[in-house]
């Protein structure tokens, strides 16, 4: 059966994605299908309201080389975010296990690079698998009584008036918002004080730059 998020719009091209995304989608590496039966492990866990999607990672780490030795997921969410979630789960395991401050570094561009990109309007989706990776880390961390080694996604303030950090801005670019009205209609900023916007709009190009920056010079639409 075909499935209505990997199919192309365009008749003449049977995919919106890569071979390697499909390939990932319709068979995910290291999915979780019990997860009574894994036994002692890290859990991680983000959700996205934007696509509606929810991740869960599981990781198992060697106490003495620290490297994670297996990692399981689970989602609900679109074939981006279950490739993008299955090819991170091969690079963090694969070579014997990344360490869990190599794997805290690991950024979505290396996963999109080893699918062979993924359209502009899924990157988002994509962020997911890393994010909650780190929340994974930081459970193994908070578990073995290392608080200092927690690392805490928050944000600098940017708007003081509605509370707006770079972090909603960043989400907001991920999220498709590139211009910096689009990035107002989601989060309102500079709404109360007009002079955050230069500020806003620095961040916009930083963000696109960060996350998109493969996709610069190319048609967005």
């Amino acid at each position: 059966m075909e499935h209505k998020d990997v199919i192309a719009r365009d008749p003449k091209q049977s995919w919106f994605y890569t071979e390697t995304v499909k390939d990932h989608f319709f068979h995910p590496r290291n999915f979780m299908e019990e997860e009574s039966a894994y036994g002692e492990a890290y859990l991680g866990m983000v959700g996205s309201p934007a696509c509606g999607d929810v991740m869960k990672i599981w990781i198992k780490v060697d106490p003495s080389t620290k490297r994670i030795t297996d990692l399981k997921w689970q989602t609900f969410g679109c074939a981006s975010a279950i490739a993008s979630t299955s090819m991170m789960s091969v690079i963090v395991t694969e070579n014997g296990g990344m360490t869990l401050e190599q794997a805290r570094q690991l950024k979505p561009q290396t996963i999109m690079e080893r699918l062979g990109g993924l359209p502009l309007r899924k990157v988002h989706c994509s962020v997911l698998g890393d994010k909650a990776l780190r929340a994974a880390i930081n459970d193994y961390y908070r578990k073995h009584d290392q608080p200092e080694r927690i690392e805490v996604e928050h944000g600098r303030i940017i708007d003081k008036e509605l509370k707006i950090t770079d972090h909603d801005i960043e989400e907001a670019v991920l999220e498709g918002a590139h211009t910096l009205e689009a990035v107002q209609q989601k989060t309102k900023v500079g709404t109360g004080n007009p002079s955050c916007l230069p500020e806003v709009e620095q961040l916009i190009r930083f963000y696109k730059d960060k996350h998109f920056s493969q996709y610069l010079g190319k048609d967005e639409g």
